[in-house]
Parts: structure tokens; C-alpha cells; sequence
């Protein structure tokens, strides 16, 4: 299984710096987002009629939205985030729960270094994965690691989906950030069956064993629609560079109103604040 990271870190080769993707999603604090997500997160995984046995990789796991759920079901759980402040988030859930089924590792989702092939019936990726910078590289070790006969469900936003909450704000932000590195590769291809049909092919999964079907999120907040554009900006890596960059360019109020805009036109008042429900696309891969 994974090294811990104190062990990954005391390495011989030394780290002078920091990934990029690691550097993002290390920015500000997820945890704050992940509270939004509470409850979507305990009915995706009810809707995959877990039975234990099981052991299953949660990947890019965070704070345990849907690795406690998982846990909690009686699966046995290791969470895998490239973020080190969500994987100790997760441990301190973890210490708060008391479930022994349930472990948080560090690790990157394009190279699964220390976990040994076949090792999981089911490996769940909620708009984890998605955002790895080398999606072949994610796809064949998703594949590498689960069973065969199990199976692998993504969670993934659809690109330019005008009901997509999230697609949308990452749309808006991308707008005042500059350009991507040459290379990049949009984590919003992973919204596109025929770019997912390609990558697991090329992992060995025949498109006859891959199925799509659109779902919806729901993240809640405790207040009005403006919450959640506050939330974002100020904990929501992708948001906080948007609004930076748009400082630096004296558009910082421009982008503030197209947000508020959008959470307003896609949010209802619910009981206990207001809820926004996003679509996205469920990916489901059999081994």
C-alpha cells in the first residue's frame, strides 16, 4: 500500500517544489467546500449498493465526503488526496469517528505508487481524479487497481453544462485567469464520454464496459446564495487564483457580479439555507 507520507517526505531525493496540482488544491481550505457536500456525498454512495466485504479507494478523497459514507457502510476505506492539509483533516474525522475501516493516505492519482494491482473491488473518484494532469495516467491506474469484476465510478463535471453549478464557476474563472502551460489538458474533458471512452481504452477496457448516466449534486449552505460565492472565493483553490489574477487586472468587481449572478440564477431556498443542484456525469467502469 501507499508509503506514509512522513516516509515519502524523509526521501532521500529532496522536494524543492511543490506540484502544481498539489499546490492548487493545498490553497485555502477544501474542507470549508467539502461541508456543502455532506449530504450528496452519503446518497451517492447509498446509491451504489455497497455490501461488505469490500474494500474500496476513494481518490482524491479529500476529507472523507464519500470515504465516510463508504466506511460507515462497512466497506473497508483508504482515502487517497494529493493535498496534505485534507489528507490530516481527514485523519482528525477519522479520530473523531472512531471507524478503524477507514484510513487517509497522501498520494497523486496519476501515479498510485505502493498500492498493488487488483487491490480494490471498487474504486470512487467524486470530481476527484478528474482534475489530475495526466488523465491516461489516472485512468490506467484506476484500472491497474481495481479487481477484476469490480468496478470504477467517477463523479466528473460536464463541460459548458449551464445547469453544472461548479462547470460554470470554473468557466467564469478560467475567463480572468491567464492562459494554461502548454500541454494542459482541461480536467473538464473527463464530462466528455468520447475522451473517457479513449482513455480507459487505452488502459485495456473495451467501451462496451463503460456506462454514462447524468446525475445531480447538491451542495447546501447556511444562508443566502451569496454564501456561496464567499465560500468559494475564499477557500476554493481554482476561485481564489481567479480572483487574484482579476485583482491584479482591476476586474475584480466584474468577476464578483458574474458569479453572484450565477449563484443566484441557480439557487432555491431550502429548509436550514439555500441549495444549489448540480448536474454532472457518472462514469461507471466494469472490470
Amino acid at each position: 500500500m501507499l508509503s506514509s507520507p512522513r516516509t515519502a517526505r524523509d526521501s532521500s531525493t529532496p522536494q524543492t517544489t511543490t506540484n502544481p496540482n498539489q499546490a492548487l488544491w493545498e490553497k485555502g481550505d477544501f474542507t470549508a467546500i467539502a461541508a456543502l457536500m455532506r449530504e450528496s456525498g452519503h446518497a451517492v454512495v447509498q446509491s451504489l449498493g455497497v455490501k461488505p466485504p469490500l474494500r474500496a479507494l476513494d481518490l482524491g478523497c479529500g476529507d472523507g465526503t464519500t470515504a465516510v459514507p463508504l466506511a460507515l457502510l462497512g466497506a473497508d476505506v483508504t482515502g487517497v488526496d494529493i493535498a496534505r492539509n485534507l489528507v490530516a483533516a481527514g485523519r482528525q474525522r477519522l479520530a473523531e469517528l472512531g471507524l478503524s475501516r477507514l484510513r487517509f493516505e497522501e498520494g497523486d492519482a496519476c501515479n498510485l505508487q505502493g498500492i498493488d494491482d487488483h487491490s480494490f473491488d471498487l474504486t470512487l473518484s467524486m470530481f476527484g481524479a478528474m482534475f489530475a494532469p495526466r488523465p491516461f495516467d489516472a485512468a490506467k491506474e484506476m484500472v491497474r487497481v481495481t479487481k477484476p469484476g469490480g468496478r470504477i465510478v467517477m463523479g466528473n463535471w460536464i463541460p459548458n453544462d449551464p445547469t453544472s453549478f461548479v462547470s460554470q464557476l470554473l468557466k467564469i474563472s478560467s475567463s480572468f485567469t491567464p492562459p494554461p502551460p502548454e500541454g494542459f489538458i482541461s480536467p473538464m474533458t473527463w464530462g466528455v464520454e468520447t475522451h473517457i471512452v479513449e482513455r480507459f481504452a487505452l488502459a485495456g477496457v473495451p467501451k462496451e464496459q463503460i456506462t454514462f448516466a447524468k446525475d445531480t449534486f447538491t451542495f447546501i449552505v447556511n444562508g443566502p446564495s451569496e454564501h456561496f460565492i464567499e465560500t468559494f472565493r475564499r477557500f476554493y483553490g481554482p476561485t481564489m487564483n481567479a480572483y487574484e489574477a482579476a485583482q491584479k487586472n482591476g476586474k475584480a468587481d466584474d468577476l464578483h457580479r458574474q458569479l453572484l449572478d450565477l449563484a443566484k440564477s441557480q439557487s432555491k431556498t431550502v429548509a436550514g439555507g439555500t441549495a444549489i443542484t448540480a448536474t454532472y456525469l457518472r462514469v461507471t467502469v466494469y472490470r
